[in-house]
């Protein structure tokens, strides 16, 4: 009995090992493409359009240059 439950056991542990090692691996071919580069600099370029035109103005200053005396 106690070796049917050792062999259930051993495979249920084989299963998963195997598909966590399946996981990472397309995870990590999934993470270094291309498809993802592109997916995740667009998200981030959205971000920064919503941001930066309030930033800019708050950073320029209200006169430049020097006032000519004349």
């Amino acid at each position: 009995m106690f070796n049917k439950i050792a062999n259930v056991l051993s495979i249920v542990s084989f299963l998963m090992v195997a598909s966590m090692s399946g996981g990472a691996y397309f995870g990590y071919k999934y993470v270094t493409s291309e498809q993802f580069k592109t997916k995740v600099m667009n998200q981030v370029m959205k971000e920064v359009q919503t941001i930066l035109p309030g930033q800019i103005q708050k950073k320029l200053p209200k006169v430049t240059g020097k006032s000519l005396p004349f």
